[in-house]
This record gives structure tokens, C-alpha cells and sequence, in this order.
């Protein structure tokens, strides 16, 4: 049995395609969901036509702080020792292999939970190093973690595959990442969303550490007005994001500036159309960094360092904080525009590639 085990919407994003060709394979799979993020879980599963998860293993609110998220893992831990079969079904093989994805929590509690299970672990999205333990944080000491207790590893690129060679696992190159998969499958889609007559910039926040203390907020807050008084901005919501400038009572200086609206998340297809239709995208998230560069659509990195090679040198430049740098790629955001319709007439899938190993990894295991 191949056991998809995610919890967050960018896993899901990523991981949906792969479920997908495993549905259209017709090869049966559990799907097991932590419910670290449960909001838009559904309008993904609609958008993508994911069944819905076999196991559920936490149905509380989202997991936004530190407390909460330490209840949860022991929550996750104590389902993995007491209810094995609840968890992994009872009819566990050699053959039995769980599928993870990312840098989360939820990717570290799959393994740790299928190693008690005494199950194998593929690493989806794997490779990815910033080489530097606070920069993403905690995301980079939660990678290392990975690497050292994964089974087979599926690297989105050379440079990514390359990173795990000191590991001695199987590694599977899928050249690109899978959320190349889900833009495909975006373009064949119908968005229902109106866009803004007017041009604009899209801003999507949600990181640990820019959210850490209201003085790193506050300066990113000062950034974006900067930013708004030459283009006007689509602040797309995050719900840690939202309740820490509640916290601080940043959202009523933001609500009082008639250049940047604030959104709620929208599911993954009208969010990508937006996207799309903008003029550039400020964010700190690595999947919004791939998304642009696989749109060509120019994209300024709220952060001091990246763990992704997509973008780099093309369409994408991390801020440093620098207001004076945030503004001079504002002014002339073009220079960052390519054309990357090249991705899309690509007929290899990464989750194809991913299914087929996994398939693959199945049959060299004997009963």
C-alpha cells in the first residue's frame, strides 16, 4: 500500500497530481491527513478531484502557534504507538511505502510515525538546503531530519538531487518540481474570479520568522506602503498572518490604506489566475517562488536567503528587507518578465516519474 501522508495546503498543492495519477492508475492509495491546516483542504481536494482522506488525525482548528503545535505532534505520536492499524490499516507488507512532501511538521511526523510503524519512507520535494539553520527557520533543521531517516528520494533538479548524494538512498530526479503538474492542470481549469481593472501586486505572508515579533512585522508592513504609494496591492491573507497583525494591531493602519486590499485565501485555481493577471508577486513562500518562475512572472522574496533554485538570476530577487532594493525591483519589475510557456509544452510529469518509481520501489521488495 503506498500511504500519502500530508497536512498542510502547499503539500497538498504539490502532492495532488501525484494522487491524482495514482486515481487515473487506479492504484489504490490511503490518503492520511494530519489536519495541520484544514482550511481550503476541501476546495483543494475539488479543484484537483482528490478523494478524501482515509484518516484524519486531528479535526481541531489550524495549528498557528507554538502550544498548539506541540499538543498536536504529541497527539500525532500517541495515534502512531495506540492505534497502529487505525492509522496504517492492518493489512501492513514490506511492500507498504509512505509518501511524504516538504519541510513541515507534518513531513516529520509521517516519518516518525511510519518508522514506528516500521514502514518506508519516500521524500517528495527533497534536496532543497539554504545551508543555514535559522534561515529559513525551523524548515532547514527540519529537512536535514529527513534526509537522514527517508528510504528514496525525489529531487526536483540536479542541483537538489546533488545535495543528497552524501545520504547513500535511492534518489529520483524529476527534473522539476510537481507544482508544475498542478499549473498544468490550472490551465485546463476555469477560474470564477473577477480581476482588478487596475494593475497591481499581489503579497502573500505567512513565514515563522516574519510573523516572530511585531517589530519584524512592522518594518515588512512598512515596506509594503512604501510599495503601495507606486503600485497599488492585493494582500492575500494568511490566517497566522491575519491574527498576528489583529495581535499587534497592524490591520487597521492596513485597512486605512486605500492602496493595499485585503483578501481572504482563495482556492488554488483563482488564487493562481490572480497571480497570473498581476504585474509581480511579493511573498516569502518557496512554493510562490516556483510558481512565478514557472510563469515567468516576477517575484520579490521576503527573506534573507532561499532554499530553491527556481528564479534565481532570472525572475526572482530576495529582498534582505531593503526598502531601497524592494523599490527599485518595484519600478522596474519588467526587467524580471520572461517568457516560460517552454515549462508547459514539456511532456515530462514529475508526478508521473514519481508514480512509476514508487510502483517501481513496490516490486523490488519480496514477500
Amino acid at each position: 500500500m503506498i500511504h500519502i501522508f500530508i497536512g498542510t495546503k502547499a503539500q497538498l498543492i504539490k502532492m495532488a497530481p501525484i494522487m491524482r495519477e495514482l486515481q487515473d492508475r487506479e492504484i489504490d492509495y490511503r490518503f492520511i491527513f494530519s489536519g495541520q491546516h484544514r482550511n481550503t483542504i476541501d476546495d483543494l481536494r475539488a479543484n484537483f478531484g482528490i478523494k478524501k482522506p482515509d484518516v484524519c488525525l486531528y479535526e481541531g482548528m489550524d495549528i498557528t502557534s507554538i502550544m498548539k503545535m506541540a499538543f498536536w505532534l504529541l497527539l500525532l505520536l500517541y495515534q502512531a504507538i495506540i492505534k497502529r492499524d487505525y492509522v496504517w490499516g492492518n493489512k501492513r507488507s514490506k511492500k507498504d511505502i509512505v509518501v511524504v512532501h516538504g519541510d513541515t511538521f507534518s513531513t516529520l511526523a509521517g516519518i516518525l510515525m511510519g518508522k514506528l510503524a516500521g514502514i518506508r519512507i519516500a521524500h517528495v520535494e527533497s534536496g532543497l538546503r539554504s545551508f543555514n539553520f535559522f534561515h529559513p527557520f525551523p524548515e532547514e533543521i527540519t529537512r536535514i531530519l529527513c534526509f537522514w531517516m527517508s528510504d528514496l528520494f525525489f529531487a526536483p533538479g540536479d542541483w537538489a538531487a546533488n545535495n543528497l548524494k552524501k545520504y547513500s538512498k535511492k534518489i529520483v530526479n524529476t527534473k522539476n518540481n510537481s507544482l508544475l503538474d498542478a499549473l498544468n492542470a490550472q490551465y485546463d481549469s476555469r477560474s470564477r474570479i473577477d480581476i482588478p481593472e487596475d494593475h497591481y501586486g499581489m503579497v502573500s505572508l505567512h513565514r515563522f520568522e516574519n510573523l516572530i515579533s511585531k517589530r519584524k512585522l512592522l518594518k515588512i508592513i512598512h515596506i509594503l506602503e512604501a510599495v503601495s504609494k507606486r503600485k497599488k496591492l492585493l494582500f492575500i491573507l494568511h490566517d497566522p498572518t491575519l491574527k498576528k497583525l489583529e495581535l499587534y494591531g497592524l490591520k487597521k493602519r492596513l485597512e486605512r490604506n486605500n492602496k493595499i486590499d485585503l483578501h481572504p485565501r482563495y482556492d488554488y485555481f483563482d488564487f493562481i489566475t490572480l497571480v497570473k493577471a498581476s504585474d509581480f508577486v511579493i511573498t516569502d513562500g518557496g512554493s510562490n517562488q516556483e510558481e512565478c518562475f514557472y510563469l515567468g512572472k516576477p517575484c520579490l522574496l521576503m527573506r534573507k536567503l532561499t532554499e530553491r533554485q527556481e528564479g534565481k538570476g532570472k525572475n526572482m530577487i530576495i529582498s534582505h528587507y531593503d526598502i531601497d532594493k524592494v523599490l527599485e525591483f518595484v519600478s522596474n519589475y519588467s526587467n524580471y518578465q520572461f517568457d516560460s510557456q517552454s515549462f508547459f509544452n514539456e511532456k515530462i510529469s514529475p508526478a508521473k516519474i514519481v508514480v512509476s518509481e514508487l510502483i517501481l520501489a513496490q516490486q523490488e521488495i519480496k514477500l
